[in-house]
């Protein structure tokens, strides 16, 4: 396909149409919570898969310190939290696009029925890994 043939700008329009409906559904069927949730600028997008022995959970925050970042699990929910700031250097570079979402970011994950142990993170490619292992001798247990 050239890059002039609308099948390529239809595609791309429907994607970010797309990405727009999941926030927006995201944002109505999450309830209103107190005030200091509406600093909260974007959610990242997450992929939660399930082994044997823990579930994992990738979520993509490129240039976020995965140091930074707050985890808590309660009643079932993994709760994912922190901040994505220009770096000081780029602060006066003059922009010409900007598409990574910037400020305070925070994500809620229903996680699979069970029960965990303490939440381990690493960063790897752009994204940050949590690992919820499964708590022994009740691995597969709601």
């Amino acid at each position: 396909m050239s890059t002039g043939d609308p099948r390529n700008w239809m595609w791309s329009e429907a994607l970010q149409m797309l990405a727009r409906a999941e926030r927006l559904q995201r944002e109505v069927f999450n309830p209103p919570g107190p005030s200091p949730r509406a600093a909260i600028s974007w959610e990242p997008p997450v992929d939660v898969l399930e082994t044997n022995d823990a579930v994992l959970v990738l979520v993509a925050l490129p240039g976020v310190d995965a140091k930074q970042v707050k985890l808590v699990i309660h009643n079932g929910v993994l709760l994912i939290a922190g901040e994505r700031v220009l770096p000081p250097e780029l602060r006066t570079a003059v922009i010409h696009r900007i598409e990574l979402p910037q400020g305070r970011f925070e994500r809620q994950v229903r996680l699979p029925a069970g029960v965990y142990e303490q939440p381990t993170s690493a960063a790897a490619d752009g994204c940050l890994i949590v690992r919820l292992p499964k708590a022994r001798g009740r691995k597969g247990a709601a």
